[in-house]
């Protein structure tokens, strides 16, 4: 009986100490991830003009040498702005990175009609992961509602990416200040998600202003007018066919931005109707 005693106390103690052992493991990990994250810098550029720009994210890890950690870009976009994803997953094909949407893209609506949207870019995720990381992702303008007070342009402002990092082998983390643990998808597949560290004010630069172009709101009545018009007169002008007479039905586009449609319809009766909607 004195001998079961003796084995049992070694067991636990060899199983307390060997617990002991791997959370200070982890948090030498979980502490090595928490410098690394502290010590890399994220630059952010918007190249090229008009309503297709490039935003380029250039990352630069810390400079100790840290095995098995991934690296992830978080870009939260507005709504005036779109990625075309047929445009991104072949980009991602000819590239080292890849990229996750949080949603579906409607590449047709305007601003105004939307909501933003998440990306999730995973630079090298297969391969080890380089110190100093590059990634363009190609974004597009979309129609905004045209302006009544005189503006040509609108200011759509995109935010510099949040950048997390993980390591299988810190399993263990907190929210203590100035760091904060997040869930996020493991890989581009989605398979899972993952406990990821970001530094909770890492931004140290704010939101960068791309402008885009607007109609004039003050034009939408008269440029409607005339192009109602000029239907008209057309409608006066019917076309034959053997000796059946066909009216011309036209239905024209006048409004700016994609916001005001003005259309004409004409019953066999030939008596015109039209209206302009918004």
């Amino acid at each position: 009986m004195y001998f079961v005693l003796v084995y049992a106390l070694a067991c636990l103690s060899t199983c307390h100490c060997h617990f002991i052992e791997e959370d200070g493991k982890n948090e030498n990990h979980c502490g090595l991830l928490k410098q690394w994250l502290k010590s890399s810098l994220v630059s952010v550029e918007i190249i090229k003009k008009g309503f297709h720009r490039e935003v380029v994210t250039t990352v630069e890890l810390g400079p100790d040498v840290l095995s098995g950690v991934r690296v992830l870009l978080v870009h939260r976009w507005p709504r005036g702005v779109f990625v075309d994803p047929y445009q991104l997953a072949s980009l991602s094909d000819q590239s080292d990175w890849k990229i996750l949407l949080d949603s579906a893209i409607d590449l047709e609506v305007p601003a105004h009609k939307t909501v933003g949207f998440v990306t999730y870019v995973y630079p090298s995720p297969d391969g080890p992961t380089p110190r100093l990381l590059k990634v363009t992702i190609p974004i597009h303008g979309r129609y905004h509602e045209p302006s009544f007070v005189g503006e040509t342009f609108t200011s759509v402002d995109i935010e510099p990416p949040e950048l997390l990092l993980r390591t299988d082998k810190c399993t263990q983390l907190d929210n203590k200040e100035p760091h904060a643990a997040v869930d996020a998808p493991c890989t581009p597949d989605n398979s899972s998600t993952c406990l990821w560290v970001k530094l909770q004010h890492q931004q140290e630069r704010g939101p960068m202003g791309v402008q885009f172009p607007v109609g004039d709101g003050s034009l939408v009545t008269p440029v409607c007018e005339e192009v109602l018009l000029t239907d008209l007169q057309t409608f006066t002008k019917p076309s034959r066919i053997g000796s059946q007479v066909l009216p011309l039905l036209k239905f024209s586009w006048c409004g700016l931005s994609g916001t005001t449609w003005c259309f004409l319809s004409l019953p066999q009766s030939f008596s015109g109707t039209s209206s302009c909607s918004a």
